[in-house]
């Protein structure tokens, strides 16, 4: 990262440096929105990265947080990848307001969709996306085959996380009672 004077011409009235990003510096941008509850309700087995087709109000909505993957999911209809009950809120200051639950085509290799296609036909399999984020600008997601979890696999979950909790508790209170 490069600094540069506020102004060019001469001192500004606060003379700090400020921050310049280099061009062709690749960041990766931060993630828009997660899926959170998937994780709770589907055993993740495998994930993959696709692009996703979105207007331009869409875009702004989801940078500004407006967007929702919790009953999402995808399905492969025609050799092509479409998410499912994603809701994009309505960018306020738009002249084009999309519809908020429609469809939208995901982005993949064709061998990624045939590969998808022939696990898919196993019983009991499902696509969700777990996160859609920026990279670079573009728009990604991160699509997931799980297994829906059964009530006691849940509760296992939960107990196992609760006992690690307690673990570490413990520990912490020995290290600092010595």
């Amino acid at each position: 990262m490069g600094w540069a004077k506020p102004e060019a011409g001469g001192i500004a009235a606060d003379s700090t440096l400020h921050p310049v990003a280099k061009t062709g510096a690749k960041t990766k941008e931060r993630v828009a929105i997660s899926n959170r509850r998937a994780r709770h309700e589907f055993e993740i087995l495998d994930s993959w990265e696709c692009g996703i087709v979105l207007v331009g109000s869409e875009v702004k909505s989801i940078r500004d947080g407006r967007a929702n993957l919790a009953d999402a999911y995808a399905r492969i209809d025609d050799g092509e990848v479409w998410l499912y009950g994603m809701h994009v809120s309505p960018y306020p200051f738009a002249c084009f307001h999309h519809d908020p639950t429609r469809r939208r085509k995901l982005l993949m290799h064709r061998r990624e969709i045939e590969r998808l296609t022939g696990r898919l036909t196993e019983g009991g399999l499902t696509l969700i996306p777990l996160k859609l984020y920026f990279d670079q600008g573009l728009a990604k997601i991160e699509l997931s085959m799980a297994r829906a979890k059964r009530q006691w696999d849940k509760r296992d979950a939960i107990a196992k996380r609760d006992a690690d909790l307690d673990m570490r508790r413990a520990m912490k209170a020995k290290s600092q009672g010595e």
